[in-house]
């Protein structure tokens, strides 16, 4: 029998990045109502990353407190491996122990391919993708010494389906789906799992998206259906023990809806006994692989219906 919600995680210690505002409040909040002892981790930057404000991490650990749970602030950056380090130190320094990661931690240089500048390309890449890497790597000997731990990634359907603008973002996210399968392949004797979600929710990290056209308003009008706190109890459970036998996932959701993703597999082979040519490949392997190809889609082709 699955244990109640709210002893789900007694007398475990989490970090969550990115834990300021939107999603990762959420995760903190939850996690702390769950029983966790919670280390809440933003840097407290604008939406791009710029600036420095320890406030909002500092008035989540405030929310917790207040409803009897534990917490404490921490404001070092993910994108830099000394400051992830002292994040993963802070939790062994307040709790004694560390028990999850949740990489949370987010920022976004929306711009189209052919416009984007190497800056905008790097600063998304070190948040999300070298974050995540920093951040789990920091955590990984004190999850081995202890035999067990627990990773959940953000990922975004912007990297496992597509979306305009975003080639920096989609290449982080989609680069974390390798990091949490290879984390949970590498790490699974140590009884250690990794899991991915994709949340859609309306928060400030997609609340940039241009509203200049009907089907744009439209749109943004189904995301703000969308809260950041549906979010939060997938998260508590994958970090709980219920899920010990849960990793290597891709969950997206959506609402009240909860997916489970696919992962890359081989679709359809063609085979020729004397090898192609570019010329018998173009002639024969082409079309008989062209009914599997994918089109390219974006995020809200293929999830088309409202959220549920």
């Amino acid at each position: 029998m699955v244990p109640q919600l709210k002893k789900l995680l007694e007398g475990k210690a989490v970090v969550v990045t990115g834990a300021g505002g939107g999603i990762g409040r959420d995760f903190a909040l939850a996690m702390a109502a769950a029983g966790a002892r919670v280390v809440v981790n933003d840097i407290g930057t604008s939406v791009k990353g710029e600036g420095r404000d320890a406030s909002p991490a500092q008035k989540v650990v405030d929310e917790i407190r207040a409803a009897g749970g534990t917490a404490v602030h921490n404001s070092d950056s993910v994108a830099e491996w000394e400051s992830a380090n002292r994040i993963v130190q802070c939790a062994m320094d307040a709790f004694g122990r560390l028990d999850a990661v949740i990489n949370n931690a987010g920022i976004l240089r929306d711009r189209f391919f052919f416009n984007m500048s190497v800056d905008e390309w790097r600063a998304v890449i070190d948040v999300h993708l070298n974050g995540s890497f920093h951040v789990s790597r920091a955590a990984a000997p004190f999850f081995k010494s202890q035999d067990s731990g627990c990773y959940v990634h953000m990922t975004s359907t912007s990297g496992l389906v597509g979306n305009l603008g975003q080639a920096n973002y989609a290449a982080a996210k989609l680069g974390i789906v390798g990091l949490s399968k290879s984390i949970a392949l590498d790490m699974a004797k140590y009884k250690v799992r990794s899991n991915c979600i994709s949340p859609f929710a309306w928060s400030r990290m997609i609340g940039s998206i241009p509203t200049e056209t009907d089907e744009q308003k439209a749109r943004v009008e189904k995301l703000k259906a969308m809260e950041t706190a549906k979010i939060a109890p997938l998260a508590v459970f994958l970090a709980s023990d219920a899920a010990r036998d849960v990793s290597g996932q891709i969950f997206a959701v959506r609402a009240n809806e909860i997916f489970i993703m696919s992962q890359s597999r081989p679709l359809r082979s063609v085979h020729r006994a004397e090898g192609w040519t570019a010329e018998s490949i173009g002639a024969h392997a082409m079309p008989a692989l062209r009914a599997h190809f994918y089109p390219l889609d974006r995020s809200q082709d293929v999830f088309s219906w409202d959220p549920l």
